[in-house]
C-alpha cells in the first residue's frame, strides 16, 4: 500500500519552498549558536531552534521533490 508522490507544485511554488526553507534552517542555526555561545541564555529556545531547522530541511525538500504535503491534502495554496 504504497502511495506515489507525484510532482503537484510549478517552478514558483519549488522557488518559494526553497527559499522559505532556507531561510527557516539558517535562523534555526543562528538561534541555535546563540544558545550555544550564552548570548541567549535560557534552554527554552531550543525546540523552537531545532522545529525551524527540521521544518526548513521538510520544505527545502518538498522544493527539491516538487511536492507539496498540504496540497496533497487538497487544501488550495495560493503559490
Amino acid at each position: 500500500m504504497y502511495m506515489q508522490m507525484t510532482c503537484n507544485i510549478d517552478a514558483k511554488g519549488k522557488l518559494f519552498r526553497l527559499v522559505t526553507g532556507i531561510i527557516s534552517c539558517s535562523f534555526g542555526i543562528i538561534l541555535f549558536i546563540l544558545i550555544s555561545t550564552n548570548v541567549i541564555t535560557s534552554s527554552v529556545y531550543l525546540l523552537p531552534a531545532l522545529g525551524s531547522i527540521i521544518g526548513g530541511l521538510f520544505a527545502v525538500w518538498e522544493a527539491r521533490a516538487g511536492w507539496c504535503i498540504v496540497r496533497s491534502l487538497g487544501i488550495k495554496t495560493p503559490i
